[in-house]
């Protein structure tokens, strides 16, 4: 077993923070999260000695009380939406970050493991990246204010590295697996089924790294327990061992659930031209508070540049081998959404049936009268 740390994680009510905190109780740890008030921590609470902070990012003194006898910070809270001003990325990704390593160091913590994204390094233009690796710079000009601020807060947590307070920021690109409602897996996947997702590739191959929550937990536990010397100040990429084919990946995960394929296929072109037209009427005339435009420039280029990253750095640094396969995490995740209720649960979109395709894989369990959360 790992050396018990003393370990405050933020996000903990979230996807990926919820998967560190499990991983954290099972090796042993003394696990302290981060929750804001209000927040529904029922699963939390059932976890053996596991505790609770009630604070915010914007809230200094919270955090200095949070972070309070703790070593170890992994800090996973991010704001992660494709919507919202850049006042409000500012205030969460890099202000809000910016108190926590204030109130990290000041508690005498000697870790500081942020997790980042490989979008700090994306740019207004550019073609397909495969296989870049971390000598790639950050931008002059970035795409969206999540880009921007993420890349500005990673900046941050590596210059405040200095001795006795070692500091280090993970890229996962598109974390995916089980427990999650709201990524970008269920969300495609939702949009696939009601039939509202075209085919956005153009008849493109668009490569991919997706990044398993089971590999990006890894990655964190490994940054945190590496020796200093390895990994101060440095950045990571983090990726799944392989390369994906992202849109016949969607095609594939949802014919196992029994719903047809994006259509109709739309030219890369004239789907940039839709995505500026779509996000400036969205400006214009937002939906419903909290709700993101159909598509934006972002989604869009995320959806159509091929970007793979080279991970060698993490497998030298801290022995990162990407534990989970993609063929294992798919299993784990259909039987997770069978035990959910099945796919219209998942997404919380019924499917619109491809013809000629069989019911979903697996039969949800709710058909028999079972509700497992």
């Amino acid at each position: 077993m790992a050396v018990p740390l003393n370990i405050l994680i933020t996000g903990a009510t979230g996807f990926l923070g919820g998967h560190l905190v499990d991983a954290c109780v099972r090796e042993g740890h003394t696990v302290r999260a981060l929750v804001r008030a209000g927040a529904d921590t029922a699963r939390l609470r059932s976890l053996p000695g596991l505790e609770l902070a009630v604070g915010d990012l914007s809230d200094a003194a919270s955090l200095r009380a949070a972070a309070e006898g703790q070593d170890t910070v992994l800090h996973s809270a991010a704001r992660v939406v494709d919507h919202g001003t850049p006042a409000q990325f500012h205030e969460t990704n890099v202000v809000g970050t910016r108190h926590l390593l204030t109130a990290a160091r000041a508690a005498g913590a000697g870790r500081f493991v942020f997790v980042s994204s490989p979008s700090a390094l994306m740019r207004v233009r550019e073609g397909d990246r495969l296989g870049i690796d971390e000598s790639v710079p950050y931008p002059t000009r970035f795409l969206h204010p999540y880009a921007e601020t993420k890349a500005h807060a990673e900046q941050l947590v590596r210059a405040a590295n200095t001795p006795g307070f070692t500091t280090c920021a993970l890229r996962p690109r598109a974390i995916w697996g089980t427990r999650d409602h709201a990524g970008f897996l269920p969300r495609l996947i939702g949009a696939m089924r009601s039939g509202r997702l075209p085919d956005l590739s153009g008849g493109k191959r668009v490569l991919v790294s997706l990044c398993h929550s089971d590999n990006a937990v890894d990655a964190c536990l490994r940054a945190a327990a590496a020796p200093s010397a390895q990994v101060a100040g440095k950045a990571y990429f983090i990726a799944d061992r392989e390369e994906t084919d992202l849109w016949a990946f969607l095609a594939h995960v949802g014919s196992l659930l029994g719903c047809a394929p994006a259509s109709p296929r739309v030219p890369v072109p004239a789907g940039r031209v839709l995505a500026a037209v779509t996000e400036t009427l969205w400006r214009l005339r937002p939906g419903p508070p909290g709700t993101a435009p159909p598509l934006s420039r972002y989604s869009m280029a995320l959806l159509t540049r091929s970007s793979t990253y080279d991970t060698s750095a993490a497998r030298r640094d801290f022995g990162y081998e990407a534990p989970r396969t993609r063929a294992e995490g798919l299993d784990r995740l259909l039987d997770w959404i069978g035990s959910q209720g099945g796919p219209d649960a998942w997404t919380g979109h019924p499917a619109r049936p491809a013809p000629g395709t069989r019911p979903p894989r697996r039969a949800p369990q709710t058909e028999r009268g079972d509700s497992t959360r």
